[in-house]
């Protein structure tokens, strides 16, 4: 697994993964992996992730059928950031509801919520 140690692991063994739509290049999400999340996101062709919060493996739609299928997998130039050009299953990334998790644009002095709500949060986690 020589391409696991080329990765430019931070000091909590994470790196920065974004999620793109492969096909519109909307920039969907970015979470965090570990090892076994880049691992899994290899070996299942799908979005895994390390969810800080839950201290545990994340697969992206476990819960909402938000799935993202790996179209393609990139390092950056400083082998410290990870991008997936995904197909985005239902169009929905966000736990909002949102097609992507950057729904708030700076306008006016403020953040506004500038995308629309697919579908409600409500009826995504029960």
């Amino acid at each position: 697994m020589i391409y696991i140690d080329e990765v430019s692991w931070d000091k909590d063994g994470l790196v920065p993964a974004i999620a793109q739509d492969a096909k519109s290049g909307v920039v969907l999400m970015v979470a965090w992996m570990n090892r076994e999340a880049l691992q899994l996101t290899i070996d299942e062709n799908r979005a895994i992730y390390w969810s800080r919060s839950r201290q545990k493996i994340w697969r992206k739609g476990e819960e909402s059928g938000h799935i993202q299928e790996l179209i393609e997998l990139r390092l950056d130039c400083d082998s410290d950031a990870i991008l997936m050009k995904v197909n985005q299953i239902k169009n929905i990334a966000c736990h909002t509801g949102r097609q992507s998790c950057f729904y708030r644009l700076f306008k006016n002095g403020k953040w506004e919520d500038f995308d629309e709500v697919i579908k409600d949060p409500e009826d995504i986690y029960r």
